[in-house]
Order: C-alpha cells, then structure tokens, then sequence
C-alpha cells in the first residue's frame, strides 16, 4: 500500500491546514490509519489515529483540542484537520496504515505502511 499526504504549506500561527492521506490503487477503508510528524533534527511523533471504522480515535496532548482526525471511507481517504496552529507544529506529517488492531495507536511499529510526507510551516 502506497500512501500520499498532502494539503501542506506556509500558514501564520493561529491558522489552519487540512491534510489528505490517500493510497494509490488501494481503499484506506480496511486500515487503521494515523498521522505522525517529525521536526527538523527531532524524532518522529505521534500526532492523532483513527480506527478503520472511524469509531475509535487518539490523540496526541499537543494535538487535542486543535486537530480532528477524521476518514471517509466511502472516498477512501483519511484527513487531519489542524487549527489554532503554532510555529511548534512545525513539521514534515506523514500518514500511516496498519491492519485492525485494537489500541497502541501510537506506536510507530504497529504501522507497516507509510507514506511520502507533506511540509507545513507555520509562521510567527
């Protein structure tokens, strides 16, 4: 499964981004699926995860209350949608898929496929 992340860019603190996760040739419908960041010269991060139903979700502490992790499974896609951003947020964010598995959303190992990465700066 190859995934994409996109909707990155340059916005000013206090702004907002959605981020798409897609995969090529393949539904995102079956997978638990999660967004992580990573900072110049820091290491990966876990940043929010959805349950392949939708019905189960996690976040980060950063992330509660300013990020929404949501999916369609009809379009087979998977989005984040950040607000009240800080330059902290920062980062390359990269999706992933895992199969069905319950809970340790956060945990980068569980996750075996990954996708190319989407660059938002945000601004001060």
């Amino acid at each position: 499964v190859q995934l994409q992340a996109s909707g990155g860019g340059l916005v000013p603190a206090g702004g907002s981004l959605r981020l798409s996760c897609t995969a090529a040739g393949r539904s995102l419908s079956n997978f638990d699926m999660g967004w992580f960041r990573q900072a110049p010269g820091k290491e990966r991060e876990f940043v929010a995860a959805v349950s392949w139903s939708g019905g189960t979700t996690d976040y980060a502490e950063f992330a509660k209350g300013r990020f929404t992790i949501s999916r369609d499974n009809t379009e087979g896609m998977g989005y984040l949608q950040m607000s009240s951003l800080k330059p902290g947020d920062t980062a390359t964010y990269s999706c992933a898929a895992r199969a069905p598995r319950f809970g340790s959303y956060y945990i980068t190992s569980t996750y075996e496929y990954w996708g190319q990465g989407t660059l938002v700066t945000v601004s001060s």
